[in-house]
């Protein structure tokens, strides 16, 4: 894992708009392995293409092909969601958020990091 200071330089980049790739490969994969350790699992498959997936949340496991529950979405709105900068409800409003099946409301999980 990245250290805490790389993320924060990370961070600051990201929210003076001057985020390069680098930048949000180090966010995204940071912010979904918080998630993982928030709900460790392999119910639901949370892809932020091309960064990173993760599988989590407690729950029938998959085996092959594509899981029963997914979540996809943009770097920028995962990087959004997991600080708190947006909701739920509203990120699913923006149509930007796919996700199906069951245990896919991320709700209670988010935020995952405030700053």
């Amino acid at each position: 894992m990245e250290t805490d200071e790389a993320l924060d330089q990370a961070l600051r980049r990201y929210d003076a708009g001057e985020a390069e790739r680098a930048d949000l490969k180090l966010l995204v994969k940071q912010l979904l392995n918080l998630l993982v350790a928030k709900a460790p699992g392999h119910a639901v498959e949370v892809r932020v293409p091309p960064y990173g997936a993760v599988q989590c949340i407690e729950g029938p496991r998959h085996t092959r092909g594509t899981p029963g529950a997914v979540i996809e979405m943009p770097a920028e709105m995962w990087i959004a969601l997991a600080l708190g900068r947006i909701s739920w409800p509203d990120a699913r409003a923006t149509g930007k958020v796919r996700a199906s099946g069951e245990r896919t409301d991320l709700t209670a999980l988010l935020p995952l990091l405030t700053r």
